[in-house]
């Protein structure tokens, strides 16, 4: 409800995609500094507790948007300046979160829950915007920001009934600086992982920024506004939805290296679809099937990350992986809107989507077996030294 509300408002008052790809992408700039540490202090604490301060500082942002919207005083430098916050609690918050996951569940059931645990996200992405649209359209956007900020009472409670298995409580006891610099290492010298952080980076700035772009697509393309915002929006959650259920038995079927290699070599082509699309519906079709895509694809870039690595290493991986993303997102989507704003919204998305595809069939033709890694298990982790002043390297 958030994300529409805040895209429709800043592309309405506007007017132009480089400011909506630019609060897109300030949610996402905290994430270049920040996510090293946070997965380092994540791996140091019990991470129940340090999701559930993040959330409560999520829910102090929300209603400081909502206080300023009730009041008449949002405007988009407030917006700005709250995203910007809002992202730097992300950044520190979700390493935990990810790695909180992996605790919950042994290895081979992983793919599933970590499937299972963005269908949860995305099935807000089905009911949020159509919620919001009826908000919008019937009490503004403070009332939709009042649901928003309510809505983490219900992550609390969730997370008051987690209970981690106690084989799992093992924290690491790294420094901080020295445990980063050991995550960074992992990250670098394990194939499997170096692919799944380039991959991650590159698709993150030629194709996620469609998630940003919106409320420009619909308001610009299509002449439209909340409503066709929201259609985009929960048919991305369907898809993704979809790709929640299906991936376990594909994995299962067909190895994670052929999943993966299909969902990287897929997405560009479905996004270029999408970015075409001659008519409303067509596009939300199309975005059932991006949206299926983007979901498989991180899911299994993000597992394999999680897999090759200890529990007391999960967490700053993930937070490199969050700091790829993060990255790769904030610069794409504000480079694409605002070359948005000069040559068309069509033909800078679409182009971005097809030098995609082109660069995964390029790597897939001059080095076939460069998706290997993505399948065996890491020489790494039995390296892995459980005393703190031994380096990888030695």
């Amino acid at each position: 409800m958030e994300i529409l509300a805040l895209g429709v408002f800043v592309t309405t008052v506007t007017g132009r995609a480089e400011a909506t790809g630019g609060i897109a992408a300030i949610t996402y700039i905290p994430a270049l500094v920040l996510s090293p540490v946070a997965g380092a202090l994540a791996d140091r604490f019990d991470r129940r507790s340090y999701v559930a301060v993040g959330t409560l500082l999520h829910a102090l942002l929300a209603g400081i948007l909502t206080a300023l919207a009730f009041t008449g005083h949002l405007t988009v430098p407030a917006v700005a300046v709250v995203s910007f916050l809002n992202g730097c609690v992300s950044a520190l918050t979700n390493p935990a979160f990810t790695a909180l996951v992996s605790e919950l569940v042994p290895p081979e059931d992983l793919h599933s829950a970590v499937s299972l645990n963005s269908a949860q996200f995305n099935l807000g992405r089905i009911i949020g915007p159509a919620l919001a649209a009826v908000v919008l359209s019937t009490h503004g956007i403070a009332w939709a920001l009042l649901v928003n900020t309510l809505s983490f009472v219900a992550v609390l409670v969730a997370l008051s009934r987690v209970r981690p298995s106690a084989k799992a409580s093992t924290l690491s006891q790294d420094e901080l600086w020295p445990g980063i610099v050991r995550g960074a290492r992992v990250a670098r010298d394990d194939a499997g992982i170096f692919l799944a952080m380039m991959g991650t980076l590159v698709m993150c700035t030629l194709v996620a920024p469609f998630i940003g772009l919106v409320p420009v697509y619909a308001i610009r393309v299509f002449n439209q506004g909340a409503a066709a915002t929201s259609l985009l929006v929960t048919a991305q959650g369907v898809g993704a939805v979809l790709a929640a259920v299906m991936l376990g038995p594909l994995v299962a079927r067909l190895g994670r290296q052929r999943v993966l290699e299909a969902c990287l070599l897929g997405i560009g082509a479905v996004a270029a679809l999408y970015w075409m699309a001659p008519t409303l519906h067509l596009a939300a079709l199309a975005m059932v099937g991006l949206g299926w895509f983007y979901m498989a694809t991180l899911t299994g870039l993000n597992t394999l990350c999680q897999l090759r690595v200890p529990r007391d290493l999960q967490a700053r991986i993930h937070s490199l992986y969050s700091m790829m993303l993060g990255v790769g997102y904030a610069v794409g989507v504000w480079a694409q809107g605002a070359l948005a704003d000069r040559i068309g919204v069509r033909f800078v998305t679409a182009s971005c989507a097809v030098l995609f595809l082109a660069l995964v069939l390029t790597l897939r033709l001059l080095r076939p077996r460069a998706f290997d890694a993505t399948e065996a298990p890491s020489k790494l982790v039995p390296a892995v030294s459980p005393n703190p002043s031994v380096s990888l390297e030695s």
